[in-house]
């Protein structure tokens, strides 16, 4: 499992065909792929870091404190394209993302771990539709995080 983690003022994400939109306020946008092999133990893992990771300012406006400190909200956006390859070409391969039938259910399941972790809903796109994100990155503050490389 592969994410992406920015720290934002805001962020919406739309599906115009469907008519959707969701927005947050002062939070976390997490993008979030999936690869053949993930599973719980890589669910839980990801969701425990993101609820404490100490990326927002304290009053001394030090990195100190996590999502649930501040009453952070979270967006959760599928994002398969975190699995490209790049070796062979120009064109991206995406051989290593998990194919729906697999994502699917683990995205579901990680977006409610994540929402029992932080005792909060956590907003989402649909998976899979052509969906358009804004955000404003505050600080700017974006990590990666990759659950088979717990650095």
């Amino acid at each position: 499992m592969r994410t992406v983690i920015q720290r934002v003022g805001y962020a919406t994400v739309s599906v115009p065909e469907e008519g959707y939109e969701a927005s947050i306020g002062h939070g976390l946008l997490v993008l979030a792929a999936f690869t053949e092999g993930d599973g719980a133990e890589d669910l839980e893992w990801m969701s425990r870091k993101i609820t404490a990771l100490r990326i927002f300012d304290d009053a001394d406006g030090v990195m100190n404190l996590s999502v649930g400190d501040v009453g952070a909200e979270i967006m959760v956006v599928s994002q398969f394209t975190l699995y490209a390859s790049t070796v062979k070409g120009n064109r991206p391969s995406y051989i290593k993302a998990a194919r729906p039938g697999i994502a699917i259910p683990l995205y579901e399941d990680f977006c409610r771990i994540l929402s029992d972790k932080s005792g909060k809903d956590v907003t989402r796109g649909i998976f899979g539709a052509d969906m358009k994100v804004s955000l404003l990155n505050d600080g700017p503050v974006t990590i990666i995080i990759d659950s088979k490389n717990r650095e």
